[in-house]
């Protein structure tokens, strides 16, 4: 497939049109033309971009992409040597960061949804389609203890668990990667735990004063999910070869 039909499709299917992110969606890196093989990962780290050389990748398909707003616009060290990589190999380099997040099939708040087996699953705001911050609940109501071991067999990764004082838990908000401070509107709304990846100072006084239980779960560990569904949607309607590297990052 035409590497700016590929990208035409994806942008298409994430709607990134209707988001006003820090980063630009889509073709960030033009490579060759023909896309046949695809790696996927969390982030386009060097890392990665080497696993892809070493596989013959045409296209990897990321989060966490470049050119962030506020940092710094020269192509230089680790920002240069990345570019000069995928430049010199004719990688395409794909990213969806907010409309990733997004996606109510697709985005990493939906499949973290699914795996952690919260059903009912909504917007947290509902007055906003496009909420990054979900909420659902348990089919049964689970100790503090229990959520914190569900969410270490299913991530693999120990989160860590604030104890908002409830007993038990069974209506749960969350929002993966640097979503900590969504933990004001779950508690607003009386929610008994809220899960994000990313924890701040403020987080744990905010969890203890409001009464509501917090899972740091990782940033990584939490934004696993999304770019694999993306991936398998690839391979199920266009038929591409589609790959996912898991890069450890304990963060």
């Amino acid at each position: 497939m035409k590497n700016i039909k590929l990208a035409n499709k994806l942008d298409q299917l994430l709607d990134i049109h209707h988001f006003k992110d820090y980063c630009p969606n889509g073709l960030q890196i033009e490579g060759v033309q023909e896309v046949k093989k695809i790696i996927t990962g969390v982030t386009a780290s060097q890392a990665l971009i080497d696993i892809a050389i070493e596989q013959h990748a045409d296209a990897i398909l990321v989060h966490h992409g470049y050119f962030w707003k506020g940092e710094k616009q020269e192509i230089v060290g680790m920002k240069y040597k990345r570019i000069k990589a995928l430049i010199d190999h004719g990688i395409n380099l794909y990213a969806y960061h907010l409309p990733l997040d997004v996606h109510p099939e697709l985005g990493n708040n939906a499949q973290l949804g699914k795996l952690l087996q919260i059903i009912d699953r909504r917007p947290l705001e509902p007055w906003d389609k496009r909420s990054v911050g979900r909420v659902g609940k348990f089919s049964q109501a689970l100790s503090g203890a229990q959520l914190s071991q569900r969410i270490e067999t299913l991530l693999a990764r120990t989160p860590l668990h604030i104890d908002g004082g409830k007993k038990e838990i069974l209506s749960v908000a969350w929002c993966t990667g640097g979503g900590q401070d969504y933990i004001s509107i779950a508690a607003e709304q009386g929610i008994d735990a809220f899960i994000s990846g990313e924890i701040s100072e403020r987080t744990v006084h905010i969890a203890r004063e409001m009464g509501i239980h917090y899972y740091a779960a990782g940033h990584h560990a939490s934004e696993r999910y999304g770019v694999q569904a993306l991936g398998r949607w690839i391979e199920t309607e266009l038929g591409l070869d589609v790959a996912f590297i898991d890069i450890d990052n304990p963060v």
